[in-house]
């Protein structure tokens, strides 16, 4: 195990290649609907906030959780130190995950977090690259966040591996602009969050964005009463004020939080 650890930025990254391909694949295959003619631009301003973010992140944390959990473990840390992995891993990827939830409600509910956070709402359209658009202040709190969730819950480095590929994933499928057949969605939706789920969250009307912050379980919202199961009338993604086609360049992107 300890060298699989070692090898964490790759598994990472092959894990990431593997979903997108995978899921921009299955995005020509069955389609939500036709998206309209953005182009590059989205795409150039969506994988440029996550490469800057990346590059934060390394300038300013280069372990980040991963480092956080062995800084931890090292020490005897943490309320799950000395548990068993049969329990601290699948405790940890829980936890983890509801911290993730009330995260995300609360970069909605505090406006300067949610200047950074609406940088994500600003999408137009939906796919699997809007995953990833974040921007790069917002990436770095969350690492802060979560730096501090490990230490004190004393994770294990493998249940903190399997919890960023879990959310990098779900982030990625959450958003992509395919349509599951009904019945698969509907068997899914009380496990997880689907991109029909998830897209009500981007809808434009404000009482539909505060709900459905789940990223990886749908429980949390069922638990918290914040699940909305279905949009009003005809869905209109994004944030209305930031609509316009130049909004999608990585310089407006970049700036739009003091704007």
């Amino acid at each position: 195990m300890r060298s699989v650890l070692s090898n964490e930025p790759t598994i990472r990254l092959a894990a990431f290649l593997g979903i997108l391909a995978a899921l921009s694949l299955a995005e020509r295959l069955w389609p939500w609907r036709v998206a309209r003619p953005l182009g590059a631009r989205r795409w150039w301003g969506n994988f440029g906030l996550l490469a800057l973010g990346t590059l934060l992140i390394r300038l300013v944390v280069p372990a980040a959780a991963m480092g956080a959990a062995f800084w931890a473990q090292g020490r005897g840390w943490g309320l799950l130190a000395g548990a068993p992995g049969w329990v601290a891993i699948p405790v940890t990827v829980v936890l983890l995950d509801l911290l993730i939830y009330f995260q995300h409600r609360a970069f909605h509910a505090v406006p300067w977090l949610w200047r950074l956070h609406r940088v994500h709402h600003a999408d137009t359209e939906l796919d699997a690259s809007s995953g990833l658009r974040f921007h790069p202040v917002e990436l770095l709190a969350s690492v802060f966040i979560k730096m501090a969730a490990v230490v004190g819950l004393g994770a294990p480095p493998e249940a903190v591996l399997i919890f960023e590929v879990l959310l990098n994933a779900s982030s990625m499928f959450e958003h992509a602009a395919i349509a599951l057949p009904g019945w698969l969605d509907r068997a899914l939706r009380p496990f997880i969050v689907t991109p029909s789920l998830h897209r009500i969250h981007h809808s434009e009307r404000r009482e539909e964005t505060n709900s459905n912050f789940g990223f990886n379980l749908s429980i949390w919202d069922r638990l918290f009463g914040t699940l909305r199961r279905e949009h009003q009338g005809s869905l209109t993604l994004g944030v209305g004020e930031f609509g316009a086609l130049r909004d999608q360049r990585l310089d407006r992107l970049l700036v739009q939080p003091l704007l």
